[in-house]
């Protein structure tokens, strides 16, 4: 075996398997999103007449008495525990097997989860969401660069496109499961049904073997690695080690805020998080709010399935038809978000049911088209060295400043209009914001880095011989093969 291949050709473990796990792991996470957001899950607040009859209200809002600010708080908290967790995850995936970090990362998700299901109040549980945030940490770094590395040149968008799309079936999936257990068993059993379908992956991560690829070569020593600087068992080196990695990390930085397209991306990213957060939230109880419909949750699972498979293949399979390069990627992304905006934003205009239904599932697929280019975008704009910080830093951009704030504040725009149509108007314009930020883009001058030198390792990794994803190739030798 070449001492440089990402994958032993020898393992089980090829590259589409690899790709099956990364995304059932995004999708469970996702399921997760989708469930809280759900009338089964979260339910509706207490409501008091003028005369001071209260009804109990239903599942977590009633159950604990929120308001719109706290219950949006929710959504939200699971920033903290990626925040704190993907520098020290990114920083030991150098010198320690990361499948090792992603079995501690989900085994965390998995109790974090059971313990929204055995919360008592509004602050036990909104812990427990703080640290959902650490299995995605665990992953989301590593996942992206690996993929878009060893995925057929002529594919590339489209396998990124695969495992991002995990994210709006996994948001459906939870709006179906979270309705449909929410319903019959209560709220608590969808977070430990959750907890029950992460378990088998958290193990899987403690026993696969390591894995190599750009940035991270975990059978040497690299110079100023962990690695290195312990094996000279000098408590010096403790303090030597950090700085270093400081230093570095500050370097990093700067170069990786230097590219202009890379940042104008990331802010569009974020514009579109925001919206996106914010819709995925309050989405089910909006619709619920307008049109008065028992199956919201059911529409709007479905609406968001079709969308999201529709809009995220057909938008990266698009973009590599179209020759992937960052210029058509950009010019894709603005297109695709303008007429989103349109449909979107429209589809809220109308009293019936049936014709929000048709065009807001039109404004899902094109919204969705966004997410193979807006990555393939994030990891050609960098160094092979970068690309690990550049999902990171994007990852932790959209949602501190995405998805994060926005249902929070749309709670609170809700509870000052009382009125989900004027709410979801505004909140629909915001993506008129994104496609102009992403249209500015193209006209910048721009570099695709892909297949240049990892800087920090001075190593050329080569890629290995990968066949498309639905397609078979068996041949003698090195060959991987392609077969599920």
């Amino acid at each position: 075996m070449k001492e440089e291949m990402a994958i032993d050709p020898t393992s089980w473990l090829t590259p589409k398997w690899l790709l099956v796990f990364f995304c059932l792991i995004n999708m469970l996470d996702y399921i997760d999103r989708g469930a809280i957001s759900t009338n089964g899950v979260n339910g509706n607040p207490r409501i008091c007449t003028e005369n001071n009859v209260c009804s109990d209200g239903s599942g977590i809002q009633g159950d604990f008495n929120l308001s719109n600010f706290k219950d949006g708080i929710l959504a939200s908290a699971f920033l903290v525990g990626l925040l704190i967790a993907s520098p020290i995850f990114a920083s030991l995936a150098k010198s320690v097997n990361p499948f090792r970090l992603i079995g501690v990362g989900l085994s965390v998700w998995t109790l974090a989860v059971v313990g929204c299901g055995l919360s008592v109040d509004f602050w036990s549980i909104t812990i427990c969401r703080m640290l959902v945030g650490v299995g995605e940490a665990s992953y989301i770094s590593l996942a992206a660069p690996f993929i878009d590395e060893n995925a057929p040149v002529a594919q590339r968008t489209a396998w990124l496109g695969i495992f991002f799309m995990c994210k709006p079936i996994g948001v459906a999936v939870g709006y179906f499961y979270g309705g449909l257990i929410g319903a019959s068993l209560g709220w608590r059993y969808a977070f430990f049904g959750e907890a029950v379908l992460m378990l088998p992956f958290a193990i899987l991560g403690f026993v696969m073997k390591p894995l190599q690829i750009k940035g991270m070569l975990n059978a040497k020593i690299i110079p100023g690695s962990l690695k290195e600087e312990f094996s000279k068992k000098d408590s010096s080196n403790y303090v030597s080690y950090t700085l270093n990695q400081l230093s570095r990390f500050g370097q990093d930085m700067k170069a990786l805020l230097s590219e202009k397209v890379y940042v104008v991306n990331v802010l569009g990213y974020i514009a579109y998080n925001f919206v996106i957060g914010a819709s995925a939230y309050w989405g089910p109880k909006a619709a619920y709010g307008i049109y008065q419909s028992d199956n919201v949750d059911l529409l709007f699972g479905v609406i968001t399935v079709v969308g999201g498979i529709v809009g995220t293949i057909g938008g990266s399979v698009l973009l590599d038809r179209m020759n992937s390069t960052i210029p058509n990627a950009l010019m894709l992304l603005s297109i695709a978000i303008f007429f989103g905006a349109v449909f979107c934003f429209s589809a809220f205009c109308f009293s019936s049911l049936y014709v929000f239904l048709v065009l807001f599932l039109i404004g899902e697929v094109f919204v969705f088209a966004t997410q193979g280019p807006v990555n393939f975008v994030s990891l050609h704009t960098v160094k092979p060295s970068l690309r690990p910080l550049s999902m990171a830093v994007s990852t932790v951009s959209i949602h501190i400043f995405g998805d994060v704030p926005s249902p929070p504040l749309v709670g609170i725009l809700q509870d000052k209009v009382d009125n989900w149509r004027t709410s979801s108007l505004i909140l629909s314009s915001v993506l008129f914001l994104a496609a102009g930020i992403w249209f500015i883009g193209i006209f910048l001058p721009s570099v695709d880095r892909y297949e240049e030198d990892n800087e920090h390792l001075g190593t050329h990794v080569e890629q290995p011989d990968v066949t498309p994803l639905l397609e078979s190739k068996v041949s003698d030798g090195d060959t991987i093969s392609a077969s599920l």
